[in-house]
């Protein structure tokens, strides 16, 4: 062990071995980062509504190379549960964050590598301000490195990655890199998934070129004792469309954060989402959307439906720089609260510079309407499928902002899959 070993402590410390002896300026720095700052906590203004307590119950030790295959297949095979045709569109497969060729569906029309020990990192992960981001600079092993060529259109791809833990908790940090170059278009639908007790750090470095559309849904049903603390970072260029949405519905503490950027004029970026939690689940979705230049819009609905002692918590910021005149910015949280024990924090920001724009953010927290509630049950519906009629509806004008027809009906489906086999309302 190195010097760096002293200064780490709490949840920090279950990864001082792997930490101490790493190789590689890059990653090194990263560990020197980690050890000055620690692991977030509340003191932190960022992370004031999410705590990492329960990262530090256990011990996560390094995924084995070598996993269960059976269990493999049994996850991938509920991914395709709730809707089948699913299967049948190209994937790229990460279990316990390495790249899985025998359940992967190469696609066609784009370039595909793979993350090694030795590459190098993207530039816009900031591993000195974001200690999470750190955590996985030091230790990635694996990620998807995915450039669409200029011009193309590359259809439907999915990225699914699994955690499988059986004995002991493991943790993994996948690296993913995006670039959709030039005029080129891409519907990438990511899946998170998987059983046991595990702790799941990916970063994903997205880069959309001047005319280029990515639509991105990511769908979060991670296992239920799992720890998932994504980081997204996404460069959006001239005349480019980033249309993103989150489906947060799995996982014990899982913290889905974008930092997006128009960076030239007349870009487009869209941070929806939704989450639906019950029992002791925490759910964050956080976000900073920086208009860098002018003429830009962003979007960004989010709502939550929290029941049991679930929390939600929501940060959005809009930070709007002196250059980026003309800003058009929209933000909204709506949480729909099913029991008294339920939570949301709500942190909506703006953070504007120009004086020459339109932005607005707003937020809503209710209850079940008990008029809306009397008036279907007064047509003979009972108690319980009012409730959820309701339910649906809420989330469902949450769903409807996914662009892509496939992926907006995956979403549904899963959902409803999910909560019929809990038997919840």
């Amino acid at each position: 062990m190195n010097a760096l070993s002293k200064d780490m402590s709490g949840p920090l410390a279950l990864f001082a071995n792997r930490l101490n002896t790493l190789t590689g300026a890059q990653r090194q720095s990263a560990a020197g980062a980690l050890a000055r700052t620690g692991l977030p906590d509340r003191k932190s203004e960022a992370w004031k509504y999410t705590a990492l307590r329960a990262l530090g119950k256990q011990d996560y030790l390094q995924a084995p190379a070598q996993v269960d295959e059976a269990a493999v297949r049994a996850l991938l095979d509920g991914v395709f549960q709730a809707h089948p045709a699913m299967a049948a569109l190209p994937r790229v497969v990460f279990v316990n964050g390495r790249h899985a060729p025998a359940f992967s569906v190469a696609p066609d029309d784009v370039d595909l590598s793979f993350f090694g020990q030795n590459a190098e990192f993207g530039l816009q992960a900031a591993p000195d301000r974001d200690p999470l981001v750190a955590l996985n600079t030091a230790l990635a092993e694996d990620g998807l490195v995915l450039r669409v060529p200029a011009g193309e259109d590359a259809g439907h791809l999915m990225l699914i990655s699994l955690g499988v833990a059986q004995e002991q908790p493991v943790s993994f940090h996948p690296r993913h890199t995006v670039v959709v170059e030039k005029d080129a278009h891409l519907r990438l639908i990511s899946v998170q998934a998987g059983q046991g007790t595990y702790f799941h750090n990916p970063v994903m470095d997205i880069r959309v070129e001047d005319g280029a559309t990515l639509e991105h849904v990511t769908l979060q049903t991670e296992g239920a004792q799992a720890i998932s603390l994504g980081t997204l970072y996404a460069h959006v260029g001239h005349k480019s469309v980033y249309d993103s949405f989150v489906l947060g519905l799995g996982g014990q503490l899982v913290r889905h954060e974008v930092h997006a950027r128009l960076a030239s004029p007349r870009g487009v970026v869209h941070v929806n989402g939704a989450q639906r939690l019950a029992g002791q689940q925490v759910g964050d979705i956080t976000s900073v959307i920086t208009h860098a230049a002018s003429d830009c819009i962003s979007r960004q609905t989010v709502r939550n439906v929290l029941d049991g002692h679930a929390r939600g918590v929501f940060q959005g910021k809009v930070l709007v720089e002196q250059v980026a005149q003309k800003t058009d910015g929209y933000q909204m949280n709506q949480a729909l609260l099913l029991s008294p024990d339920a939570e949301i924090d709500a942190k909506p920001e703006l953070e504007i510079y120009a004086d020459d724009v339109r932005c607005s953010h707003g937020a809503t927290v209710g209850a079940l309407d008990d008029d809306q509630l009397f008036y279907l049950r007064s047509r003979g519906i009972p108690v319980q499928e009012a409730r959820q009629m309701l339910i649906d509806a809420f989330l469902d004008e949450a769903i409807a902002l996914v662009v892509d027809a496939t992926a907006q009906t995956f979403c549904r489906a899963v959902m409803a899959a999910r909560f019929a086999q809990k038997g919840e309302a």
